[in-house]
């Protein structure tokens, strides 16, 4: 099994599931990226998984249903045209063409009705969770924020983390500020640095790897709490606290 990150617009990665024959895009927010690759590839696109209405990820739906009407998977709470058959918590979706059996998460926060899409190993998680960073609340509150967060950090430590933006350097820059001393990060941005300066995806990262560097992880974290009480003038009471703090910090920074 393969999956490909397809770049889109400024930052955003469409992720391109395929077995060599058979293809799944998540969240095509443009239908031309896919569309290429699958010509020049020789691949069959089989379905499509949405994970949250925004235009950056639907947005490529009229053009690839017209080239390829295939199944669309997406959030049941959300209303987005092309979806023709809505996922709710707990649902199970095996994809087809590729036998890849899914299951799915409601993590309401950066949207109302935001869904993920798990499978041992793998997470396709859209806009709620970043490398060291989450999405915005557009729509959803933080207790919903930190409960999402929460169900990803219970996820094996080895699962590899499907984020659909390319936001890495921006907020290690962040992390900087909320986690000063975190050496472990530190190396993480050494590597991304390196990376993108080859043109390279920083992504996917891993649940292990976003606990140790992502300070919306990392709540308890005695050096994360410090930061938010000098950024704030005031120590968080609770993970909840700390982490509302730091997505206000982060909204400005």
């Amino acid at each position: 099994m393969n999956i490909i990150p397809l770049p889109a617009f400024r930052d955003n990665y469409i992720w391109l599931i395929h077995d060599d024959r058979h293809a799944v895009a998540v969240d095509p927010g443009d239908a031309s990226p896919v569309l290429d690759y699958l010509s020049a590839h020789g691949l069959t696109l089989s379905a499509v998984l949405v994970t949250h209405h925004h235009a950056d990820h639907v947005g490529g739906l009229p053009a690839l249903l017209k080239a390829c009407p295939v199944p669309v998977f997406g959030p049941a709470s959300e209303h987005i045209a092309g979806v023709s058959n809505p996922l709710s918590d707990g649902d199970s979706v095996t994809l087809p063409g590729l036998g890849l059996k899914l299951t799915v998460l409601d993590v309401p926060a950066h949207t109302a009705g935001h869904i993920a899409y798990h499978a041992p190993g793998l997470l396709f998680c859209g806009d709620t969770l970043f490398s060291a960073g989450c999405g915005r609340l557009f729509e959803g509150t933080v207790e919903q924020l930190e409960k999402a967060l929460s169900r990803f950090a219970a996820l094996d430590g080895d699962t590899r983390v499907y984020c659909t933006h390319e936001y890495t350097l921006s907020n290690l820059a962040f992390s900087r500020a909320a986690d000063p001393d975190n050496p472990e990060r530190d190396c993480y941005a050494a590597h991304c640095e390196t990376l993108r300066a080859k043109g390279r995806p920083t992504l996917p990262s891993t649940i292990a790897l976003e606990k140790d560097i992502n300070p919306f992880l990392r709540t308890n974290e005695p050096s994360v709490i410090e930061a938010v009480r000098k950024h704030t003038g005031k120590t968080p009471e609770s993970p909840l606290a700390c982490l509302r703090a730091l997505r206000t910090w982060k909204d400005s920074f």
